[in-house]
């Protein structure tokens, strides 16, 4: 049999209406009426019903998270960040992955899904580069994580900083050094500035405290590890060992040390590499990195827009985070440091 919301009353020993406020994430319940309710709510196996909650609030308590793709590491770390703290004020979440300008115009469009949700979360977007203005049409609230707006809440991570920081070590070793940056494909949708960031830090860090970087020594490619493993083919067959290559994503770190250990070379020796984003991954190859706190970019993104969507209406917040250097054997022939 189905409980109720009134067994869940009686159970706590409160009103209907307390229980409803309870299940609204309403700020005029105190927290230790709050925390009986859930308690009765957990004892008794009383799961919420969400369009029971959306046809008496008015709302879908859903939110929509648009992003560019979801199985690589990092859109599935930012994804637990943000659903694990939507779950934790009752918001279901919905993901709409755009890979193309038509399924972009359809999400767009007011009569479906997305809008019905009751608020935005876009991942990873330059919406300069979508509208004119720079703003979605909608009078949802929206977030932005992994990018930056003037319009709306937003948080970030500072790029920049991080080429800087690969930089700095990267000139603090022996030997030539070397990038492998990414562009994107010249028909993708969404545009992002993370890796032009990411090198603009880098190239500045050198014209500013050494020589600055030859341009011949960047190379440029897609997201692709086929042709990181290329570019570092190239890199190995012409620069003098030791050689030192910042790649641009761990995903590209990882090819560079893929072909070094396939030439018998030494990585931390013959060949070191940093790369950028600190994937759980990392540690275990001993891959030196920027950390960027992705999760907890995406719990910070999530309790921004909760609390639009709890009646905050003041200006546009920017939060922005800082990468990490994390020092392993790739560039170290000692212990794990921190910088």
């Amino acid at each position: 049999m189905k409980l109720t919301i009134q067994e869940v009353a009686e159970k706590a020993g409160v009103g209907v209406g307390t229980v409803s406020r309870v299940l609204n994430n309403h700020k005029s319940v105190r927290p230790e009426t709050r925390e009986r309710v859930s308690a009765a709510m957990q004892e008794l196996g009383f799961i919420p019903n969400p369009h029971a909650r959306r046809v008496a609030g008015g709302k879908s308590y859903t939110v929509s998270i648009i992003l560019q793709v979801v199985g690589t590491e990092f859109y599935i770390r930012l994804l637990s960040g943000l659903e694990k703290t939507l779950e934790t004020h009752r918001y279901d979440s919905a993901l709409f992955p755009l890979i193309g300008r038509e399924r972009l115009e359809r999400y767009l469009n007011s009569s479906t899904l997305a809008y019905q949700s009751d608020g935005i979360v876009m991942a990873s977007h330059n919406l300069g580069d979508l509208y004119p203005d720079g703003k979605l049409p909608t009078r949802q609230p929206v977030v932005i994580v992994d990018g930056n707006s003037c319009h709306y809440d937003s948080v970030y991570l500072d790029n920049e900083l991080g080429g800087e920081l690969a930089a700095r070590a990267l000139a603090a070793l022996d030997g030539e050094k070397y990038a492998i940056s990414v562009h994107q494909d010249l028909d993708t949708v969404f545009k992002t500035t993370v890796f032009q960031d990411r090198m603009r830090g880098f190239k500045n860090y050198f014209e500013n405290n050494h020589t600055a970087m030859p341009e011949a020594n960047i190379q440029t490619i897609t997201f692709d590890l086929e042709n990181a493993r290329r570019a570092t083919q190239h890199i190995l067959d012409t620069a003098t060992l030791p050689v030192n290559i910042f790649a641009a994503a761990d995903l590209i770190a990882m090819a560079v040390i893929d072909e070094t250990r396939a030439r018998n070379l030494e990585i931390g020796r013959d060949v070191r590499v940093i790369g950028f984003d600190d994937h759980p991954w990392a540690k275990e190859h001993g891959l030196t990195t920027l950390h960027q706190p992705v999760e907890a970019m995406g719990a910070t993104a999530a309790e921004l827009l909760v609390e639009r969507l709890s009646g905050y209406d003041g200006a546009p917040r920017q939060v922005r985070f800082e990468p990490r250097l994390i020092e392993r054997r790739s560039t170290l022939q000692q212990e794990d440091s921190e910088i």
